[in-house]
């Protein structure tokens, strides 16, 4: 899918149906005749338009008549109705016309420029955009670790009291996608800081510090991410064996119940039997039974007293 944007200094945003000077072609999973149109339009080699679309691309640059820069930028997904995070690459690609993005799939951090919940861009003002979208990027990166957070102490909290892998696996997942983001965010960082060593944008007076502060934006992500993934990881190990606990108190109570069922079971057994010289034989009928229920009481009193001092109750 292409959508091509445009906008002037003092003007919204507008979509256009041909590609002219100063625009914004926004390229979501492209087809092959999508890529050959824009390729032909805008003099951009085949090869930079479907860097991005290959899942397992690392971020880096490329320059030749026009710059390459690729990024990893995070993304939301439902799995099993389960909130999961997960890393695609995005290219853009700067020209002396245009600027070009491309991504696998429709992304919340472009989406908010075309939503208008991004003031003070403009399209053809193209390095002042791209670093617009870098600062985006990072700063979307810092809210999804902070959702991470947020969701990981809430699966704790249910972990307290549970028997089952469910919480666990959820764990593990939210672990999984801070490994991601991880890896991707210290790929991006060598990005940046090459972008900021070679200069490789022509910035606005105004713009120098924005590089910079998407760099530290960038450092502070990764330190968070490590952060939270090291308290993931101990916390696993830790409620793994709260889960193998909580399943032995379960199974202690159980046994301990079967000990205290076993001795009725056990006396009326015996007093069941068709023998001769029984306890209680020669009692009337209606005492000995009522002498039997007593003992049982009474022992069963005795081992429930017990259990309760081994702490099996």
């Amino acid at each position: 899918m292409i959508s091509i944007y445009s906008s002037a200094e003092n003007k919204q945003l507008t979509k256009l149906e041909n590609i002219e000077a100063g625009c914004w072609i926004n390229m979501i999973d492209p087809s092959d005749e999508e890529l050959i149109f824009v390729s032909k339009k805008t003099n951009v080699p085949m090869d930079f338009l479907k860097a991005a679309l290959d899942e397992e691309e690392t971020s880096r640059i490329d320059i030749d008549a026009c710059t390459l820069i690729i990024l990893d930028i995070p993304f939301t997904d439902m799995d099993d109705n389960s909130l999961t995070y997960d890393t695609y690459p995005l290219s853009m690609i700067h020209t002396d016309k245009v600027i070009i993005t491309v991504c696998l799939k429709n992304s919340k951090i472009l989406a908010d420029f075309t939503t208008g919940k991004v003031g003070s861009f403009f399209t053809f003002k193209r390095s002042r955009f791209m670093l617009q979208i870098l600062y985006r990027i990072a700063n979307f990166y810092l809210i999804y670790l902070r959702q991470i957070d947020k969701k990981s102490y809430m699966v704790e909290k249910q972990l307290h009291k549970s028997m089952k892998n469910k919480e666990l696996l959820q764990l593990l997942a939210l672990e999984k996608s801070l490994v991601y983001f991880s890896t991707s965010l210290k790929a991006n960082e060598l990005t940046l800081e090459k972008m900021l060593k070679l200069d490789i944008l022509e910035k606005y007076e105004d713009d120098n510090d924005v590089l910079e502060d998407v760099i530290i934006e960038n450092r502070q992500a990764i330190e968070m991410c490590t952060i939270y993934s090291n308290i993931l990881s101990g916390t696993m190990g830790a409620y793994a064996s709260v889960i193998s606990n909580n399943l032995n108190i379960v199974m202690k109570l159980l046994a301990a119940i079967t000990i205290v069922m076993a001795i009725p079971n056990m006396i009326s057994g015996l007093f069941g039997m068709n023998v001769t010289g029984v306890p209680f034989g020669t009692t009337g009928v209606g005492m000995g039974f009522w002498y039997v229920v007593a003992i049982v009481g009474v022992i069963g009193i005795l081992v429930i007293y017990y259990l309760n001092k081994k702490d099996m109750f």
